[in-house]
């Protein structure tokens, strides 16, 4: 069976070898890059499961990698930065990453949140009864996990796809806050609004005619979201 294959960012040989021991002791096939340039090398050469990426290092900051590997891949991308600053973190999660974790860190968090992102990317969190979600011209398809927009297809991360999915299992429902932190994230992530925020705003930016008047994922002022049923006018 194929181990799962975790692509390690950093320039801190320390940092390195410390996750390299962990991630292997727990069966994961680990490749390391000690800089951005490398790091997108590796990517395009080999396949990749998740990316580990620090900020902070030469030729290529983690910001510029997480930008590049957007415009054509949909990896899961962790974030490991020593700054903890608000600001930093969400211009990383509008960028395309799906987490963020501030250094110094601990392990066993690091492992979880390995976990959610695999776990977006490898099966459905909740599967609705129908295999088909239509609204307006918003279609997905679960089966096939293809999102699509007047019949043009949407690239969804991993972590977008198991968002949008959540609000379709409960279409015309409201999801709150917390409920969809829980069952999108993980029961950690409960108090991490700015995580709901950026992600809707970038579903939005993919899949509404108008993200600044969206028809499709509907905000419940103070409490949520929702996805439409029908579509809605602007």
């Amino acid at each position: 069976m194929r181990k799962t294959h975790i692509l390690v960012v950093d320039d801190d040989a320390a940092i390195l070898r410390l996750l390299c021991t962990n991630l292997r002791a727990r069966d994961y096939r680990v490749t390391v890059a000690s800089d951005g340039q490398e790091a997108l090398e590796a990517i395009q050469t080999d396949f990749v499961d998740l990316v580990i990426l620090d900020i902070m290092m030469p030729k290529l900051d983690g910001v510029e990698v997480c930008r590049r590997l957007r415009e054509w891949s949909q990896v899961p991308i962790i974030i490991l930065s020593a700054k903890g600053d608000e600001k930093d973190k969400v211009k990383c999660l509008e960028l395309g990453a799906d987490d963020y974790l501030t250094k110094p860190f601990g392990i066993a968090e690091l492992l979880a949140r390995i976990k959610t992102a695999l776990r977006h990317a490898g099966m459905s969190a909740q599967v609705p009864a129908q295999p088909v979600f239509a609204c307006g011209g918003l279609e997905i398809n679960f089966d096939m996990r293809r999102v699509t927009v007047d019949g043009v297809e949407v690239r969804l991360t991993p972590t977008e796809y198991s968002l949008l999915q959540q609000l379709a299992a409960n279409a015309g429902k409201v999801m709150t806050h917390g409920m969809l932190l829980q069952k999108v994230w993980g029961e950690q992530y409960f108090s991490e609004k700015e995580y709901l925020r950026v992600f809707i705003g970038r579903l939005r930016k993919k899949i509404e005619p108008d993200p600044e008047n969206p028809v499709y994922i509907l905000t419940d002022p103070g409490v949520g979201y929702h996805l439409a049923v029908t579509e809605s006018s602007p």
